[in-house]
């Protein structure tokens, strides 16, 4: 244990003599090292030194040789443009001495000019003048004045120029009339043959049958309640008088009509008459009745044969079984206008399927005309419109009546063929005031021309046969005559078919042999 202190002191007193002695070595080297370091930096920084100042003159070197090519080449471009403008200025110098020629030039020819005009001036004022003295020659010679004899000159060529006209509209009618008329006549007979269909009269009343006249009692009920109830449930009067086993029912609406006799059919087979059942029936025969529109719309366009149309239009078309016009059914008068269309579009070579459709759709506007307001052509165009039918289909229906230009051929053939289901025998009726009133139109409107003497409505208004006098109306105004009345009964009515207008002239000279 001695030992090991001993040892240990020992160890301790050598490193204390020896640390300042190694301290002292260390500086030494540390000093000597940055001293050389010193050294090392100094001579970095001059070969530094020596480099910048090398790069800086070769720097400079550059930038005086950039800066004398960039001069050089602005020079040359200044030579440049310098000799482009002497040219330029080369061609103002002569372009303005070609302008100087030219207008020397037009100063002389306009000097030309003034002279010529005035020679002008002077022999236009002798051709007035001679002019002048012809027009005064003339008049002494024929004792006329200028004025006098252009009336005479005006007065005989309009009578050449009118009675030219009159030959030549003559023969250009007769002509267009016997070609259009064999043509016509063809293909309406064609059609008409094809299309048969049967015509049954309309009427605004239906007629309901009783098992016996009692039942008539049970019908009118306790102080006249199941009566009251039925018209106000349906709209429609009931009249019950002394016909025997028999009820009528009047009203203007077809459609609540037929629901008033199937309902009222109903009640008397059920045999229990009372305001509840009334009303039970009446429901049920509107279910029915919209049921029958709605198929007789369907087999109107399956009779037809046009498919696509809008189940609305279709519904409407049903409702058209129920409307009549002039005493025909409206439904069986479309699907006629649509057979005869399709017939009359076979023959002319057109879209049968379009003309039908636009045949059977002409009066849709029927259906519910009692119900808008407007024409029903206009509610037709507007419901075609609506459910997004074809713009010649718009203009077969808007036009049908003539009230605007058919823009198609099948506007023209649903026109015809409306014609010709109107105008059939036993088609439509006219009550006897319409009729007379429309055989009066005629001949008023005969009348109302000059020279008529008389006129006469024959045939049921389909000629009209005019009396002219003679001396105020030669054979060559009997032409413009006979057109002049045709065009202003066109103009002013109404009829089915076509008028003939009938001008006849007669001269008779009387002489007695003694």
């Amino acid at each position: 244990m001695v030992t090991a202190i001993a040892v240990l002191v020992a160890v301790v007193v050598a490193a204390a003599i020896t640390w300042p002695c190694a301290i002292g070595y260390r500086k030494k080297v540390v000093e000597t090292k940055l001293g050389n370091a010193e050294d090392r930096a100094r001579e970095i920084v001059d070969e530094a030194l020596k480099t910048a100042e090398t790069k800086k003159r070769e720097a400079m070197l550059e930038a005086k040789e950039e800066s004398m090519r960039t001069r050089n080449e602005l020079e040359k471009e200044t030579k440049e443009r310098r000799a482009e403008l002497q040219r330029y200025e080369r061609r103002v110098l002569a372009k303005e001495e070609t302008l100087d020629k030219k207008t020397e030039a037009i100063e002389r020819k306009e000097a030309g000019f003034a002279a010529r005009e005035e020679q002008l001036a002077k022999k236009r004022a002798e051709v007035e003048e001679l002019s002048v003295r012809r027009v005064q020659e003339l008049e002494r010679i024929s004792g006329l004045t200028s004025e006098q004899a252009k009336e005479y000159l005006l007065k005989t060529v309009e009578d050449d120029v009118k009675h030219e006209t009159a030959k030549l509209v003559k023969e250009m009618e007769a002509r267009a009339k016997e070609e259009a008329n064999r043509k016509a006549k063809d293909y309406v007979v064609t059609a008409i043959q094809k299309c048969a269909a049967d015509h049954v009269a309309e009427t605004t009343i239906s007629v309901v049958q009783l098992p016996n006249d009692e039942m008539k009692g049970r019908i009118i009920g306790r102080e006249g309640r199941n009566i009251r109830t039925l018209e106000t449930m349906t709209g429609v009067d009931l009249i019950i008088d002394d016909t025997p086993e028999a009820v009528i029912l009047s009203g203007f609406d077809p459609i609540r009509r037929e629901v008033a006799r199937i309902a009222l059919e109903k009640l008397i087979v059920d045999g229990r008459i009372h305001p509840a059942r009334i009303e039970e029936m009446v429901e049920k025969a509107q279910k029915e009745v919209e049921t029958m529109i709605r198929e007789e719309g369907e087999a109107a366009t399956l009779e037809v044969g046009v498919h696509g149309i809008h189940p609305e239009l279709v519904r409407l078309l049903g409702r058209m079984k129920f409307r009549s016009s002039y005493g025909q059914n409206a439904l069986k008068h479309s699907i006629e206008v649509a057979h005869l269309s399709g017939l009359l579009a076979g023959e002319i070579g057109v879209d049968v399927r379009l003309a039908k459709r636009a045949g059977l759709l002409h009066d849709i506007g029927k259906s519910i005309d009692h119900e808008m307001e407007g024409s029903h052509i206009q509610i037709g165009v507007d419901l075609c419109k609506k459910y997004k039918e074809s713009q010649i289909v718009i203009n077969a229906v808007e036009a049908h009546h003539g009230d605007v230009e058919p823009t198609s051929l099948i506007a023209c053939i649903v026109q015809a063929a409306d014609t010709i289901s109107a105008a059939r025998p036993g088609a439509r009726r006219e009550t006897l005031e319409t009729y007379t009133n429309r055989l009066k139109q005629l001949e008023d409107i005969a009348n109302s021309f000059k020279g008529v003497d008389k006129s006469f409505a024959i045939q049921a208004g389909r000629e009209v046969r005019v009396m002219v006098v003679p001396d105020q109306v030669d054979d060559a105004s009997m032409v413009l005559l006979a057109r002049d009345i045709s065009k202003q009964i066109e103009a002013e009515l109404e009829y089915p078919g076509q008028i003939k207008v009938n001008v006849i002239r007669e001269s008779r000279v009387t002489e007695y042999a003694k």
